[in-house]
């Protein structure tokens, strides 16, 4: 072998070797729940082709609601919508504006505590940035729990998004 191609050898099993060790690992279960109700556990996880707010990935980790069916959980999640801008996109009292009302009981990504959070957390395709890498998970729990407390809106709309 040459000098030369043996340089080149030894360069391409650096690159190889190096975009190896830089795959992002996926492999954390999309849905693991605790020995608690499965709506109020789960395991988040890093998704390719999100937007995450302020450029940080939300950590894979087990969570857990503790701010379920709390009132005052609820009342700090209120000012935590206002002050993240959620009612920028959301509308004041998360009735929709650009993004979609969050208490018309339709939901994309489904209903429960665990979906809500995941939603939050990891965000979802076409607008959601994922607020998991800047929000600590209890802060993403004061949200679901507001989210949770709104009121159904007396007359929904027929039309789905």
């Amino acid at each position: 072998m040459t000098h030369l191609s043996s340089r080149l050898v030894c360069a391409l099993a650096i690159i190889v070797l190096a975009a190896s060790a830089c795959r992002e690992q996926t492999d954390v279960p999309a849905t693991a729940t605790t020995g608690g109700a499965s709506e109020n556990a789960l395991v988040i996880s890093k998704h390719e082709g999100r937007i995450f707010a302020g450029g940080i990935a939300p950590p894979a980790e087990r969570v857990s609601n503790s701010a379920a069916h709390d009132a005052k959980a609820a009342d700090e999640g209120a000012s935590l919508f206002t002050s993240m801008n959620c009612d920028g996109c959301h509308g004041g009292g998360a009735v929709g504006a650009v993004g979609p009302s969050l208490t018309d009981g339709r939901w994309r990504y489904g209903g429960a505590d665990a979906n809500i959070y995941r939603s939050i957390a990891e965000g979802r395709p076409k607008g959601m940035p994922a607020y998991g890498g800047v929000l600590q998970p209890a802060m993403v729990w004061r949200l679901v729990a507001y989210i949770k407390s709104l009121p159904p809106p007396k007359d929904v709309s027929t039309e789905a998004w």
